[in-house]
């Protein structure tokens, strides 16, 4: 099932009732069934979330995220207990060996390279060599092909657009579109991996003390470049610079968008829990690699 992401910008009240979550503004009131509800983003001041509407949220491992004041993904709210064996689940994680931490990190690295290699040349009509670059990525990826190619992508990616971009996280436009899209993403591949019983805190390659989602941050690296097709796509609709709420909305609607399996397709959220759930089995020995989908379908344009 699909669930529903709702983005709520003006000022609200926010409580539930017979596990509907009900919201009310100056103009109307809406009621929407918390099982419906897979993100819900707030972002005004003067939002009032009761704590049993924040409950049944958390309960039914919907993500709840809270903006700042640059309107940019501030906080976010998930389900600790989301999992009939997280105990046994957590300890596979914890000791889970160096040898296959690295191993995991090299796979993701190298969905990521022929992610970004496929989509620069779908903008750019030529042909790279980031398929290449991927094959040279080591375990634990010691050689920093990721960097080696992040390098390249970014310094062509926006060539047809009049800017002298440089990708810094608080850098100018449209790396305030990129924020936005990559927070959106953090978020749900964290409520995937947390569903599966993950504690996004222990990544395999992260490893910050101050980053409570280093594992998402890990999870979600290859599923980027999605981010940055539709963040050039909206650069070619819209004039506007600034985030606004058709901007976000668009950007917001990444999480139903069609992703790919050798059998399947799935939307983006869905692909999420299906990643998340591999990698678990990975950390309890029945699987040897992450479940990664296509951002893509290639047999479409090949």
């Amino acid at each position: 099932m699909i669930k529903r992401t709702l983005l709520i910008e003006n000022k609200a009240s926010i409580s539930t009732k017979n596990l509907q979550l009900i919201i009310k503004t100056e103009l109307r009131e809406s009621t929407i069934p918390i099982e419906d509800i897979g993100f819900l983003v707030l972002d005004n001041a003067e939002i009032y979330l009761s704590i049993p509407a924040m409950n049944l949220l958390v309960e039914n491992n919907s993500a709840l995220i809270i903006c700042g004041k640059n309107h940019l993904p501030n906080g976010m709210f998930l389900n600790l207990n989301s999992h009939h064996i997280q105990q046994e689940i957590f300890r596979n994680q914890i000791e889970a060996s160096l040898p296959l931490k690295k191993q995991l990190w090299q796979q993701t690295i190298i969905e990521k390279i022929n992610n970004q290699g496929y989509l620069l040349q779908k903008i750019t009509k030529q042909k790279n060599s980031f398929d290449f670059l991927a094959s040279k990525v080591l375990s634990g990826d010691t050689s920093n092909m990721e960097g080696v190619a992040a390098s390249q992508y970014w310094k062509t990616f926006f060539d047809t657009y009049d800017i002298n971009f440089r990708r810094e996280r608080f850098g100018d436009y449209p790396n305030n579109f990129l924020n936005y899209g990559y927070a959106i993403l953090r978020a749900a591949t964290a409520r995937a991996l947390s569903g599966s019983g993950l504690l996004n805190t222990l990544g395999i390659h992260h490893k910050s003390k101050y980053n409570a989602y280093a594992l998402a941050d890990d999870v979600m690296e290859p599923f980027r470049p999605i981010v940055d097709e539709k963040v050039y796509e909206i650069m070619q609709k819209y004039e506007e610079q600034e985030l606004n709420s058709a901007i976000k909305s668009e950007l917001l609607q990444l999480l139903t968008g069609t992703v790919y399996f050798k059998d399947e397709k799935s939307p983006l959220m869905v692909a999420l829990q299906k990643t998340a759930s591999s990698l678990q089995q990975c950390f309890t020995g029945n699987r040897k690699k992450i479940k990664y989908p296509k951002l893509w379908n290639l047999t479409d344009t090949e």
